[in-house]
C-alpha cells in the first residue's frame, strides 16, 4: 500500500522562514539604538494585548530585577531598556553551548492616541515586566441606545 504525502507550500515556507530566523539570530544578534547613541544587543520576548480598558505589555526579563530596568515615555513612545550582566565564568569551565543573551536591551512601542499616558503602570514579578497603559474614557467602547 502506498501512502500519499501532501505537500503544502505555505507550511514549508513557514518552516524555512523559522530556520532562517534561527540561523540569523545566532550569527547576527539584535542591534538597535535607544536614541541616545547606546546600542542594544538583544531584545526581550514581548507579548502585547488589548482589553476594553487598557493596552498590556509583557516582557520576559529572567534574571533581572526591577532596578535593572528603566521605563520612559516621550513623544508618544514608551521605551524600556536595561542591561543583563554576564555571569563571571570560572577559568576551568568551558561552555559547550551558550544561548542566553547578555548586555544592553532596548524595546520601544508607539502608543496609540487612545492611550492615557498619565495612566501608565508597571509591575515586575518572577522575571516578567507587566506594563498597563489605560485607555482614555472617550476611546472605551460604549453602547448606544436607540430611541
Amino acid at each position: 500500500m502506498t501512502s500519499l504525502i501532501r505537500f503544502t507550500p505555505s507550511h514549508e515556507m513557514r518552516r524555512m522562514q523559522r530556520e532562517f530566523d534561527r540561523l540569523f539570530d545566532n550569527f547576527f544578534p539584535v542591534h538597535s539604538s535607544n536614541g541616545n547613541g547606546e546600542s542594544a544587543v538583544w531584545a526581550p520576548r514581548t507579548d502585547l494585548s488589548e482589553t476594553e480598558d487598557a493596552y498590556l505589555i509583557y516582557l520576559d526579563l529572567p534574571g533581572l530585577t526591577k532596578e535593572d530596568v528603566e521605563i520612559s515615555f516621550h513623544d508618544g513612545t514608551l521605551s524600556i531598556s536595561g542591561e543583563r550582566q554576564q555571569e563571571e565564568t570560572e577559568e576551568d569551565r568551558t561552555f559547550v553551548r551558550r544561548e542566553r543573551s547578555y548586555g544592553r536591551f532596548y524595546r520601544a512601542f508607539t502608543l496609540p492616541k487612545t492611550a492615557d499616558t498619565e495612566g501608565i503602570e508597571a509591575t515586575f514579578s518572577d522575571g516578567v515586566l507587566n506594563i498597563r497603559v489605560a485607555k482614555i474614557e472617550e476611546a472605551k467602547p460604549r453602547r448606544i441606545d436607540i430611541n
